[in-house]
């Protein structure tokens, strides 16, 4: 009883810390602010949305983290051939949004054939990863070569790798692209099934290949990459394998740098097996010292960064040069992000239909989904969503919110976990499969979508 007593204390403690900490940080933030009524009511919405989630996960985080052993799950009743069928889907719906997309360019008034008209794919940040796929990175020449060193090299390693076999960037992008989210779907399925029953599962992975967005696990750019390592690592290190996920998620670091995410999640189950004593004391500290891969992944990238430029952090000089980002707040996205879109109201439809009103659905739909299914979750994807969250929707000049979010998998869990009666998941399906067309829409119409 008296664990059981320190444990609610420490969860009151930590509520009111986290309380306390992100009201003094809107506070701050609204004396320096210039927003208006508009601006600083989506700032709070957002905060609140935030909140309401991270105070719904303490209780969990405590008895993640106490001395109480987890119930050992098992659910019975996968289909046979899951995973092939699963990874030709995977192939499948990558093929589907290559042929979608010419379609729609040609009703557009596009008259390229299908082949000639794969180099569309190159407009978004694809380019820049088939540029160092080719080339590498750059210590001289034209800006625009030399700032793709914000662009991590995990990616075009693998591109390079690929065009051994098909003789070019793009075509080996896009190979890349598709064996890597057919791969992702295998991993992640497996995963959700540590925890799920298969009908749950499916859905949520029917829900990351339907919600608006989706298109980008096409695109030869390291959003299929960099679900199959995160889902991979997570695996691994669920499953007792470690050391083997701790290097997959310095691989994710060495992808993304949102990779460095991973630390919070791996951090919280090796407290958990620690608190659990679950395992001898020697083999977690061991556990404890492979944590450092993940960080030596990204390393390895800052490693890059010197080679090329003379400095580690050169990155960042560029990120700010060129696309005008730095670290902020993710409620301050909210503000001017809502400001932006009232603006384009009536004078600019393609950025408010394209850009802007799809970055704020993406943001505060995340947050309404971790918000509202926070205790049917696992605390360390809870966490890892809060931490992921604050890292790239604090972004200082944001146009990417759908496509960062797209990966996040804890979101597809949540809403999955939320729609377990077939009407709802009926709802759910055919307006998410509306709003992902016409997301695909203004990404070929080139709304501002990135």
């Amino acid at each position: 009883m008296g664990w059981k007593k320190c444990v609610g204390t420490a969860g009151a403690l930590i509520s009111a810390a986290g309380l306390l900490a992100l009201l003094a940080v809107m506070l701050l933030w609204w004396r320096g602010s210039s927003y208006g009524f508009a601006g600083r009511t989506a700032a709070i919405l957002s905060a609140t949305l935030f909140a309401a989630g991270a105070l719904r996960s303490v209780p969990g985080w405590m008895r993640f983290w106490s001395r109480e052993m987890e119930p050992e799950l098992c659910f019975p009743g996968e289909p046979p051939h899951m995973l092939p069928r699963l990874f030709a889907a995977g192939l499948a719906l990558d093929a589907l949004f290559l042929l979608l997309v010419h379609l729609l360019r040609r009703l557009s008034g596009a008259d390229t054939g299908f082949f000639e008209g794969l180099e569309f794919w190159t407009c978004l940040d694809s380019g820049h990863y088939l540029d160092i796929a080719r080339d590498w990175y750059l210590s001289e020449g034209e800006w625009d070569r030399l700032v793709q060193l914000v662009f991590l090299p995990g990616y075009p390693l693998l591109i390079r790798l690929f065009m051994c076999l098909t003789g070019d960037a793009l075509s080996a992008g896009l190979l890349t692209a598709a064996l890597c989210f057919a791969a992702a779907l295998c991993v992640l399925y497996r995963l959700l099934r540590l925890d799920a029953p298969h009908a749950q599962a499916m859905r949520t992975l029917r829900y990351l290949c339907i919600l608006p967005g989706t298109f980008f696990f096409a695109a030869p750019m390291s959003e299929s990459l960099f679900l199959l390592l995160t889902a991979a690592c997570l695996f691994c290190a669920r499953t007792g394998r470690w050391t083997r996920g701790c290097l997959l998620g310095g691989c994710a670091a060495f992808t993304r740098s949102l990779g460095l995410t991973l630390l919070v999640p791996l951090l919280f189950e090796l407290i958990s097996t620690a608190a659990k004593g679950a395992q001898p004391r020697g083999r977690v500290c061991a556990h404890f010292a492979a944590l450092l891969l993940v960080p030596a992944g990204f390393g390895v990238y800052l490693l890059v960064n010197c080679r090329v430029s003379g400095n580690p952090f050169q990155f960042l000089i560029y990120q700010s040069e060129h696309w005008g980002q730095r670290t902020g707040w993710f409620f301050n996205t909210a503000a001017y992000q809502t400001e932006y879109a009232i603006s384009c109201l009536g004078t600019n439809g393609t950025n408010l239909l394209g850009l802007w009103l799809p970055n704020l659905l993406a943001c505060f739909g995340a947050l309404a989904v971790i918000a509202l299914s926070a205790r049917r979750l696992r605390t360390s994807y809870l966490i890892w969503f809060f931490s992921y969250y604050l890292l790239a929707i604090g972004a200082t000049w944001l146009l990417s919110a759908p496509r960062y979010l797209t990966v996040l998998f804890p979101i597809h869990m949540g809403l999955s976990a939320l729609t377990a009666r077939p009407c709802a998941e009926r709802v759910v399906t055919l307006c998410g499969g509306a709003l992902s067309l016409l997301y695909l829409c203004a990404f070929v119409l080139r709304w501002q979508v990135w």
